[in-house]
């Protein structure tokens, strides 16, 4: 895969991170996970071929499952990536609220349609 701003690019540091840099370092490795979600979910959506599309969605499931590991590595590390997480997440809940989404408003989400259409 391509490099997504890698700092080492191949490269071992002659010292070990610093604590802020591993942070840094975690947080750049949760936006490559991201990345190769979207790389294998377009490439998913692009094929109409059943085991190559069956495989590339679970690999990007997995690259989810890692996104995971990353963001409870990081809650770990900073102390409080958790508070921060659970505000953001307050403040969509909020606002899906008052716009009717949400388990009471049932399983149907509006979409904005298709960009093939």
């Amino acid at each position: 895969m391509p490099e997504f701003v890698n700092p080492f690019s191949g490269k071992v540091p002659e010292r070990k991170l610093t604590l802020e840099e591993l942070i840094r370092a975690i947080r750049l490795n949760i936006a490559a996970e991201q990345e190769a979600v979207h790389l294998y979910m377009a490439h998913a959506d692009a094929t109409d071929h059943p085991l190559a599309k069956k495989v590339l969605i679970d690999i990007a499931n997995e690259e989810r499952v890692h996104v995971g590991e990353f963001e409870r590595l990081l809650e770990i590390l900073t102390g409080d990536e958790a508070k921060w997480l659970a505000e953001g997440r307050a403040e969509v809940d909020e606002m899906a609220a008052e716009l009717g989404f949400g388990p009471s408003a049932g399983s149907e989400s509006p979409t904005i349609g298709s960009l093939r259409e």
